[in-house]
């Protein structure tokens, strides 16, 4: 079914039952239309063309492999191992679908004139992930457009998981991050528990409204896990302390309380 017609539907859906809300046994039938609609609804993704390399025509994966063996011996692992178009010569094409066509590139021994490198511009990778894009142009981001990092530094697009850190990898996410905010690495002697989770816990990398690419503003980034109860009107408890007039100052990691959020060589409140 269309995308578009299905939403429309679903909407009218929605506004019938709120219209009706007062006679629950409407209810019934209208919420199982509704789901049927959306069960019968099916997933497409955008399949974007490959890079244009001007004369070039492609040659295919198995070309490629024949001087990149060690890379293609991996891909077949990879998450982009998924992502494949149909070339000019009726061959699946893998690499060319990120690096463009290859026959200039295969004939000139290698020339690095004749490929797309996403190593030197992230806007290839930008051609299927415009939400990432988006997000660079954000407050707070890491300095992919400023041209200081790259896509890969933080992701492999060739070889398991092009998130370092993801699914079955031993490379953990805080070992990803940790290779360039070695001060935020530790080890430490208090160590925050959240960091075991991985630094997107609190962190967007890709880029957020908020400084330090925190994914709430402020305190709430701390109070996701931090069991506050409200007890009384306007009083805000953490643990068996009332954090009210604390809270009012500012971030919990400013106004001399829990500065080292990461971890602490001294104390388990990390507030050094």
């Amino acid at each position: 079914m269309n995308p578009a017609l299905l939403h429309l539907q679903f909407g009218k859906a929605h506004r019938w039952m709120r219209a009706h809300w007062k006679t629950p046994w409407l209810l019934v039938p209208v919420a199982a239309i509704a789901v049927i609609l959306v069960s019968c609804s099916t997933v497409t993704r955008t399949a974007m063309a490959p890079p244009e390399i001007p004369g070039a025509h492609f040659v295919g994966s198995q070309t490629c492999a024949e001087c990149h063996a060690e890379i293609a011996r991996d891909f077949k692992t990879a998450s982009h191992a998924r992502l494949q178009v149909r070339g000019d010569t009726a061959t699946d094409v893998g690499c060319e679908s990120c690096h463009g066509a290859g026959s200039l590139h295969n004939q000139s021994g290698g020339a690095h004139n004749t490929i797309l490198n996403p190593n030197k511009s992230p806007e290839t990778c930008f051609r299927c992930h415009l939400e990432v894009r988006s997000r660079f142009n954000l407050p707070s981001h890491h300095p992919v457009l400023e041209g200081k990092v790259t896509c890969s530094d933080c992701h492999d697009p060739h070889k398991g998981s092009a998130i370092m850190g993801g699914g079955t990898a031993h490379t953990s996410e805080f070992d990803t991050c940790g290779r360039c905010h070695t001060a935020q690495r530790g080890p430490f002697v208090f160590e925050h528990e959240a960091v075991r989770e991985g630094c997107t816990t609190c962190h967007q990398p890709h880029g957020t409204v908020n400084a330090k690419m925190l994914r709430e503003r402020n305190a709430n980034t701390c109070l996701k896990c931090h069991f506050q109860q409200q007890t009384q009107p306007g009083r805000i408890y953490i643990g068996a302390r009332d954090h009210s007039s604390f809270l009012s100052r500012g971030t919990c990691w400013s106004a001399g309380c829990h500065e080292a959020v990461h971890g602490s060589q001294i104390g388990s409140s990390l507030r050094f």
